[in-house]
């Protein structure tokens, strides 16, 4: 069987030209990065105002398990078979992080007959974007430190600084570490640490700005930390936006690709959905939707962490309402979820599947009934599937008025996906009664409250006392409208990994909250979260190289 990166080689892939005329994207708005990528100028949007939006689908998934589930698999393959039966429709996918590609995850560009490529180029280094957004994220650390040891004419707090430098790697050893080392020269000592790029707020802001200017002001926004008197100090303060957008100027821009099947696809921004919110850029989706008749986007890990913040941030912001939502499972990931080992999932096993239903019914119920949002599950179906674990599948789910379709796509490509593309155009036109989880009125807490008990099925939210300090700092200063960026564990709804399914008689634990002024946000930390992650015992970065001829191997 073909590795996924040598399915990805053999392919003949149009040129980009080729591809951006499928969209009907004229030549003059691209900005080739060889022959099968480029970049596409945000004055398309402008352009295309008075275009009537397409069809957004939303792809998400049950809380990912060691078995794998396939969203981005999935997306692209919906995509594919959108197209196969005969519909004008586009992609809109997150880029992959460095830190995962060689840490455990690995590659993010899809799976088996159902990938965006050139692949390797956008599973490493891509147009640079992230590149970019850590210089911008590290000019503004180095124009902080700068600023205190050439006087600190604003009185910041060396000890209250909350920006930190970032790097897209996974990289345990930065995650606390002390900076001006060394003597006088060197400025003034203080604890600091890095984050991993996708989670710093300048990749948060550079996904949700809606244009130049918009990112700019965003960017001033910036709280870095807080000056003697207790008072936010921003990057405004410093006068780092103009330069930090300079550097972003391009990145802002999405990136035009192809899939297998050269179905056009923008692969922009890349937010981790567990310590971020999790959703490829606004500029993206809407040059997407003012292209496509239909729209088909995912949001990262379960719905109860990308699609909730896909929902209650991204198109609370940008003002979107999804037409549809596919809900993404596998038989195996859902035994694994009723307790079984991942070596027991070839065998048929009845009572494991019915234990770990609940956790892709709860998923529904929360799109259904909390969101008012049409759904689907496709499961994403393995060859040791068989017919009955597949029939009770169904019908659990037809139990909650929700339609199953089995998605074929990593073997079949866009044939593979025709089924589940017939009921995404059936649901898309199903009248819906979108609304939030919660509304902007409610207090910060309230609103973490509402996350907590509405889509995570918890009892209560426990605050210690660092959180509720800052809480009501950040409702003091006038950020309580904004809505809350959930940090959790990606592994259970609860903020313990270890509790799988659909766990109850639980409480979350918030111990600490971060205001994303800039993007718009307060992150909530819970749990043991870490905005940094590290490489496990044997990283996938031991298995990638490259021959002679520049030919890569080992990314999946």
């Amino acid at each position: 069987m073909l590795t996924d990166i040598a399915i990805a080689q053999a392919c003949e892939k149009q040129h980009i030209r080729e591809v951006a005329k499928t969209a009907g994207i004229d030549e003059k708005y691209l900005e080739q990065y060889g022959n099968y990528k480029a970049k596409v100028d945000y004055s398309l949007l402008q352009d295309r105002a008075d275009r009537p939006d397409g069809k957004l689908i939303l792809v998400t998934a049950i809380t990912p398990t060691p078995a794998g589930e396939g969203k981005t698999t999935t997306t692209i393959g919906l995509a594919d078979g959108l197209r196969k039966i005969g519909k004008n429709v586009m992609v809109a996918l997150r880029e992959p992080s460095l830190g995962p590609v060689f840490g455990i995850k690995g590659g993010a560009a899809g799976g088996g007959y159902a990938q965006v490529v050139p692949m390797e180029d956008i599973n490493l280094h891509f147009t640079g974007d992230f590149h970019a957004i850590g210089a911008a994220n590290n000019l503004l650390a180095a124009m902080i430190d700068n600023h205190i040891h050439q006087g600190n004419a604003l009185r910041i707090d060396a000890r209250r600084i909350t920006w930190k430098r970032a790097v897209d790697m996974n990289d345990r050893a930065l995650r606390e570490i002390v900076v001006s080392l060394g003597g006088k020269a060197n400025g003034f000592p203080r604890q600091d640490g890095f984050d991993i790029t996708v989670a710093s707020e300048i990749m948060a802001i550079l996904c949700l700005a809606s244009d130049i200017t918009d990112l700019k002001a965003r960017l001033a926004r910036i709280v870095i930390g807080y000056d003697l008197d207790d008072r936010p100090v921003t990057a405004g303060d410093l006068h780092a936006q103009g330069a930090m957008a300079a550097l972003l100027k391009d990145a802002l821009k999405p990136n035009l690709v192809q899939t297998l099947e050269h179905t056009p696809a923008f692969v922009h921004g890349g937010p981790f959905a567990n310590i971020a919110h999790g959703c490829n850029s606004v500029t993206a989706t809407r040059m997407a939707l003012k292209t496509g008749d239909y729209v088909v986007t995912e949001a990262g890990f379960g719905a109860d962490l990308g699609a909730e913040k896909f929902l209650d941030i991204k198109c609370r912001m940008a003002g979107l309402t999804p037409s549809a939502v596919v809900i993404v499972a596998t038989v195996r990931a859902l035994k694994m979820h009723g307790g079984l080992a991942k070596t027991q999932l070839k065998n048929e096993d009845l009572a494991a599947l019915e234990k770990g239903l609940p956790n892709l019914l709860q998923h529904v119920e929360n799109i259904t009934q909390v969101y008012g949002l049409p759904a689907v599950v496709a499961i994403n179906r393995f060859p040791d599937d068989t017919e009955a674990e597949l029939a009770l599948v169904e019908e659990k789910c037809r139990a909650l008025g929700v339609n199953v379709v089995l998605s074929e796509v990593w073997m079949k490509g866009g044939d593979g996906g025709k089924a589940l593309a017939e009921e995404v155009v059936r649901l898309c036109e199903v009248p819906s009664e979108f609304r939030f989880c919660y509304e902007d009125e409610l207090s910060l807490k309230e609103k973490i409250e509402a996350v907590a008990k509405r889509i995570y099925h918890a009892d209560g939210v426990d605050f210690l006392a660092p959180a509720v300090k800052e809480l009501d700092k950040l409702e003091s200063l006038g950020y309580g409208r904004l809505p809350v960026c959930m940090a959790k564990t990606q592994y259970s709804f609860s903020d313990d990994a270890a509790k799988l399914g659909a766990p109850r008689n639980f409480r979350v634990t918030v111990r600490q909250v971060r205001i994303s002024a800039g993007a718009g946000f307060v992150v909530v930390l819970t749990g043991d979260i870490m905005t940094m992650p590290g490489l496990p015992k044997k990283p996938a970065a031991e298995n990638i190289d490259v021959d002679e001829n520049g030919v890569i191997t080992g990314l999946f």
